[in-house]
């Protein structure tokens, strides 16, 4: 299956290799959420403790976001299409096991496989869109990438609740996984001729040295982040960041004089990188907590199902998409000002619908409100992005994806740590979202200030 040769990529042949590589991601990300909305269930059928049900939940984001840099890095040993491809037939065999799994704890090392899985095939899809696409082309491209890459965790709750309620073939939880298998099988057969060979020629090895520290100091940083707040915050989650943030520096410079580094810095010397992927961050990591915070308030405070609760947000879903498919087709200097305006539109949405709406949800009154934080999210991401991925090199690709897709998750996991703290020490859950999008102004107006670094910066290199 990997052997077969792809024909040359052309412009009528890109609109295929992207349906492969977005519905991958799209597989990838629905999996880091759609567990959550089954997890009472999975746990009545397999006798599952809190623990192991934690582990199924948090385990997947746990490993992807360890695993992300060095998987990036090993796109560029082996080839993108191939350890896409390989990513994808593991991640494809690790949801079967999954959706078979006969206990708990087979379900646990299942979810482990398929997270890495997930970590070896997601940063090959925004390498792969860097090398192949350019212009207004990448540009577009670049939204729908954004829109999946974002919408994916809101989609998941909604699939999972159709699809653990509908208890198809009284198969009960087991159809969230085995949904993945015949869209798997498809990728697989259709990837081979589609994607591109992407090896360059070039001598590249994995530096095993910066695997080691980096791959320690990603899991005593994101351990604690994850579980942390669930046990109080013990004295152990501190030392563990703390131990965690000093073996990333300590990574930082072994890449700064390594021969092969594992992750190129290099990519980040074009003036507005750093900032600009700040900004994204910060924003990805706002919507993560928002998402998560009102689904809690809209379920525990006012009754609702996990499926209405999901269903909640496809105006928010469809402000995202719109905005995310149209933006590249705006004039140039409307396009430079989205992430400027991007992060305000998304304060202001989700700060006036937790307003307004917090004491008894309105599903009509909702809607505009949502459209706009949507909207907001998309435009101080995805255009942002694409002007990184513009001053970039293509010989960089894998370590401006590493950085993108590792970046927005430890960026939603500490916010989901440090805001949902904020969250749950309120004395109700309304008093809790209300700090918690009060939070999300300030860091809006971090995003914003970045963007802006970005524009000036882009100004005196024009």
């Amino acid at each position: 299956m990997f052997t077969v040769a792809p024909p040359p990529v052309t412009a009528a042949r890109r609109g295929r290799m992207l349906a492969v590589l977005l519905t991958g991601q799209a597989m990838a990300s629905m999996d880091g959420s759609i567990v959550s909305v089954g997890a009472v269930t999975i746990r009545e059928g397999l006798h599952a403790s809190g623990a192991e049900i934690q582990l199924i939940v948090s385990g997947y984001l746990l490993i992807t976001g360890v695993l992300l840099v060095t998987c990036a890095r090993i796109g560029d040993v082996i080839g993108h299409r191939r350890a896409f491809l390989l990513g994808l037939g593991w991640f494809t065999g690790a949801s079967l096991l999954c959706g078979l799994a006969p206990d708990a704890t087979v379900l646990v090392l299942a979810r482990i496989a398929q997270a890495m899985g997930a970590a070896l095939l997601t940063p090959q899809i925004f390498s792969l869109i860097h090398m192949h696409w350019e212009g207004t082309a990448r540009r577009r491209a670049i939204g729908v990438y954004s829109m999946v890459l974002a919408l994916g965790v809101a989609l998941g709750q909604v699939i999972g609740g159709l699809v653990a309620g509908a208890d198809l073939f009284g198969l009960s939880w087991r159809p969230i996984f085995l949904i993945n298998i015949p869209i798997g099988v498809i990728l697989l057969m259709a990837g081979p001729r589609v994607l591109p060979n992407s090896l360059t020629g070039r001598p590249v090895r994995l530096n095993l040295a910066g695997v080691a520290l980096l791959t320690v100091a990603m899991t005593a940083l994101t351990v604690p982040l994850i579980f942390g707040q669930d046990h109080g915050w013990p004295t152990w989650a501190w030392i563990s960041l703390v131990c965690g943030a000093a073996l990333l520096v300590a990574f930082v410079r072994h890449e700064a004089g390594a021969r092969h580094p594992l992750l190129d810095l290099a990519a980040l010397r074009p003036g507005g990188t750093k900032p600009g992927l700040a900004a994204c961050w910060i924003i990805m990591g706002c919507y993560t907590v928002f998402l998560l915070t009102l689904t809690l308030h809209l379920q525990s405070a006012l009754g609702y199902s996990p499926l209405q609760a999901g269903l909640a947000f496809v105006p928010y879903a469809l402000g995202f998409g719109t905005l995310s498919l149209s933006w590249s087709r705006y004039p140039r200097w409307l396009q430079n000002a989205l992430p400027i305006a991007g992060p305000i539109m998304f304060a202001a949405g989700s700060a006036l619908v937790v307003l307004l709406y917090r004491d008894q949800w309105s599903p009509i009154g909702s809607i505009p409100l949502l459209l706009l934080a949507g909207a907001g999210h998309a435009a101080g991401y995805s255009p942002l992005i694409a002007q990184i991925t513009s001053l970039v090199e293509a010989r960089f690709a894998s370590a401006i994806s590493a950085l993108n897709a590792s970046g927005p998750l430890l960026a939603g996991v500490t916010a989901v740590a440090g805001l949902g703290s904020v969250y749950f020490a309120a004395p109700s859950s309304a008093d809790g979202l209300l700090r918690v999008v009060t939070a999300g102004l300030v860091l809006a107006a971090i995003s914003t200030a970045c963007a802006i670094r970005v524009a000036l910066l882009a100004r005196r290199t024009a």
